[in-house]
């Protein structure tokens, strides 16, 4: 290279993830003084780096909504840090404001997401409003109704949301986030409320903004078979924490997490499980066990497999350690992953310990 070549520009994803959740923790206090207080997110550290998809997995209670209201602004954290392109995110309506038109949410319920008494074409012209977003009005609304999916885009541009199918109402709110521009979508639980033979065609249209429009997305579910499908990596949530996350096709080609092979094997597509119902009460983020958080329902411990490898005790006892911002495949169990073992025995152990639980 002479000294009068510029030197090739940095790739977008080696200057760093897009979105950093850094041991982020939300906590909701007891009415009044009185009930115990609830972890709902207790500890998370995630990234989604620029043009990527992250599926946020779990059972409903498991925090990761939660999680998702924290990242968008909208609930304030106990602790911890949510980062935008390397700077925290700013406190107070002003603040997020333009970090809101970066990040835009895509809501499960089109239907709800929708005001019945505006036509399509004041719904996506609302956030344009907002956010006084120059240029002819019309012709933003209509480019994004054209990406979203909507052709000719004029001709929505007068009907209104009961005039409209399941998956076109589902366009109007992806066309409202994308109106702005964004770098990134949030989209929770994104077809859960749309026919079988819809679902695809709007995951089609997630991985072509993807591809032709550069953006982030994480995308919150309760569906293995979703994220197997749209996500490049995967991170698995339970209680407040995330117990396995890595590669998607790695973490569900070989799930590490008996939390993870469970949701994993009553996906109609996969066959080289046997399936596993959980037991036990759903995950309460008022009563946080002793151990591995997991442990109560753990089919390893039910059939004896934690047991013969020497690890029963550990996982009703033993805080199991926080995954901390890996990139690789990694979970958060004494049973199957080394990661976690050898960092787990660094540590000073006290037997019968219930740290985890009371922190």
């Amino acid at each position: 290279m002479t000294a009068t070549q510029p030197a090739p520009a940095a790739p977008e994803a080696a200057q760093g993830p897009i979105l950093e959740v850094r041991d982020l923790h939300v906590h909701f206090g007891a009415r009044r003084g009185k009930g115990p207080t609830a972890k709902a997110v207790d500890g998370v550290d995630l990234q989604v780096q620029p043009g990527e998809i992250v599926a946020l997995a779990g059972e409903s209670g498991c925090g990761k909504t939660t999680l998702a209201r924290s990242i968008l602004g909208l609930v304030e954290p106990t602790s911890g840090q949510v980062l935008y392109r390397g700077k925290p995110l700013g406190r107070g309506t002003a603040a997020l404001k333009p970090y809101r038109r970066e990040v835009q949410l895509v809501l499960q319920d089109p239907t709800g997401a929708l005001n019945p008494r505006q036509s399509v074409y004041e719904s996506v012209a609302e956030g344009l409003r907002i956010h006084g977003v120059k240029g002819d009005e019309e012709t933003l609304v209509a480019d994004a109704l054209a990406r979203s999916g909507l052709r000719p885009p004029r001709r929505f541009f007068l009907a209104y949301p009961h005039e409209l199918s399941g998956g076109q109402r589902q366009r109007v709110v992806i066309a409202g986030a994308l109106a702005l521009e964004p770098s990134m979508l949030v989209a929770d639980e994104p077809v859960s409320s749309l026919d079988a033979s819809v679902r695809g065609e709007i995951l089609a249209l997630l991985l072509g903004l993807v591809r032709d429009l550069g953006l982030s997305i994480l995308v919150v579910t309760h569906d293995l078979g979703l994220a197997w499908n749209i996500a490049d990596r995967l991170a698995v949530m339970y209680l407040g924490r995330i117990v396995e996350q890595g590669p998607t096709e790695t973490v569900l080609a070989n799930p590490r997490h008996p939390y993870t092979r469970a949701l994993l094997s009553v996906v109609p597509e996969v066959h080289h499980l046997e399936t596993q119902i959980l037991s036990g009460e759903p995950p309460d983020p008022t009563r946080v066990p002793p151990g591995c958080r997991f442990h109560p329902r753990c089919p390893a411990l039910a059939s004896g497999e934690a047991a013969r490898a020497g690890v029963d005790d550990r996982c009703r006892n033993e805080a199991v350690p926080i995954l901390r911002g890996v990139a690789e495949h990694h979970a958060a169990c004494f049973l199957t992953d080394e990661s976690v073992k050898k960092e787990s025995e660094r540590r000073p152990r006290t037997r019968g310990s219930h740290a985890e639980g009371l922190q």
